[in-house]
């Protein structure tokens, strides 16, 4: 069964999208098939993969409201091993319409539950907010990533979040961890940035990733071709970090030994 992990901060402008779009095409480098789920209206990851959300007829939305099949919405994408559940505008409609539905805040998890096990993770990009969407993205969830800027108001907020994260988990989603608080748009050269850093580190220690995602050119540029920043530039310092981005991700769920089966050699075979 996959593991479901959202992208999340209502705080705009921190690079989630960009960490969905990149975790997703790294981990599906790395050979595990993951499913990229957008889930805000603004529809950045499906244009980041190279869709135009004025021609999804289908997407998050009905699986949502219209309980639509998510394997009739599921669109393969250029990335190996990487598909995606689109988004478009419709999607703004959506936390109006199931406000007073039964089973509200879990409407996605009930979506997700019938394709979890085709897939080893499910990325879910949130929208900057903390409505009724981000609700059943953190119900539906394993675990949350939380991008956090390196810049002057990069705590602002932060507590709120972690605070909706507690009570998700003691109202809706028992099992919601943290996978991990992710520095993002560190800058070398900035005194300023390094102190975020520090100061994050000091405050959530083992929470923060150990990977810290740089300010890069190329993952600014990527979007626009419709691309992942694997396939815009596999050599630039934002493929770097985001690959080992995946493989901390791996790590922590220990999905990076070898099975005893694969270490097993049939000599007949290689005689």
């Amino acid at each position: 069964m996959g593991k479901i992990i959202s992208i999340t901060n209502q705080k705009g402008g921190v690079g989630k999208t960009t960490t969905a779009i990149n975790l997703a095409a790294c981990l599906g480098v790395l050979e595990k098939r993951v499913l990229l789920v957008d889930a805000d209206p603004q529809a950045n990851s499906t244009s980041g993969l190279g869709f135009d959300p004025k021609n999804i007829k289908m997407g998050t939305y009905e699986c949502i409201i219209n309980e639509a099949e998510p394997k009739d919405i599921i669109l393969h994408t250029d990335t190996p091993n990487v598909d995606i559940i689109p988004a478009n505008i419709d999607l703004v409609g959506a936390e109006i319409e199931i406000i007073n539905l039964p089973n509200r805040e879990k409407m996605m998890k009930l979506a997700l539950q019938k394709v979890q096990d085709d897939y080893d993770f499910i990325i879910i990009d949130c929208s900057p907010s903390l409505g009724l969407i981000t609700i059943n993205a953190l119900s539906a969830s394993d675990s949350v990533i939380v991008p956090v800027q390196c810049e002057y108001f990069a705590l602002e907020g932060l507590g709120k979040l972690l605070n909706t994260i507690k009570i998700v988990q003691s109202r809706l989603n028992p099992e919601l961890r943290i996978e991990g608080i992710l520095l993002t748009m560190y800058d070398t050269r900035l005194r300023l940035s390094n102190q975020v850093v520090d100061e994050v580190k000091t405050h959530f220690q083992d929470m923060v990733f150990d990977t810290i995602i740089q300010r890069n050119t190329k993952l600014g540029e990527a979007p626009s071709f419709g691309q992942s920043i694997l396939t815009h530039d596999a050599s630039c310092k934002g493929s770097v970090n985001y690959l080992n981005l995946a493989r901390e991700v791996l790590q922590k769920n220990n999905m990076t030994r070898i099975n005893q089966e694969e270490k097993v050699i049939d000599l007949e075979d290689e005689l």
